[in-house]
């Protein structure tokens, strides 16, 4: 597994597709750097890219109080299906139905009910387009589901609408910043379907 940058605090490295990001990646920097790994946020098993992990309790409370207000910034880039708008800030209301792990746009608030919240830049178009999205809230499936609800399935996301051959959602953490001894931490890979 690819390490980014790893200090007596924290670990970043690029998750690969089909590790999860709470037992397995913990796991394989366990192997590689020695010590205790705590997982701050997380990706769906089936989505790549660069995350942040603490190496003690005290950098896994500063971390996820980066996240709880909002300094931690996460980017994705996607390859979703049809041609969306050059830009776009959406906000949805979505349900997680955990017994089916499926999560759907709602209309109005209720129990279980969160808000979810994204921008996004379309970096190509076609058939098949290249969007880049900066997270503001992290829900589970959100930008999977955001884009689908609106036509956009992903490709490769057979469970919110696409239809093709692709073995796993054309989605990939591709950026995270955040406040690290005070300075701003930046990490930056793009896939090979991205560059």
């Amino acid at each position: 597994m690819e390490l980014l940058y790893s200090d007596s605090g924290i670990a970043v490295c690029v998750k690969p597709v089909g590790l999860d990001s709470e037992g397995d990646v913990p796991g394989e920097l366990k192997k590689q750097l020695g010590g205790e790994i705590y997982p701050v946020h997380r990706l769906d098993k089936n989505v790549g890219g660069v995350m942040v992990y603490a190496r003690t309790k005290q950098a896994a409370a500063v971390l996820s109080k980066a996240v709880q207000d909002g300094q931690m910034v996460k980017e994705y880039v996607a390859i979703v299906h049809g041609t969306p708008p050059e830009s776009g800030d959406w906000e949805d209301l979505l349900f997680k139905d955990s017994r089916k792990n499926k999560v759907f746009v709602v209309k109005r608030e209720r129990g279980g009910v969160k808000k979810a919240r994204l921008e996004f830049t379309r970096l190509s178009a076609g058939e098949k387009s290249l969007v880049r999205i900066r997270l503001h809230t992290g829900r589970s499936h959100q930008i999977r589901v955001q884009f689908s609800s609106r036509g956009y399935p992903l490709v490769g996301d057979h469970k919110y609408g696409s239809r093709d051959e692709a073995a796993a959602p054309m989605l990939f953490s591709c950026c995270i910043r955040f406040p690290w001894k005070g300075g701003e931490r930046k990490y930056e890979v793009l896939p090979e379907w991205a560059q």
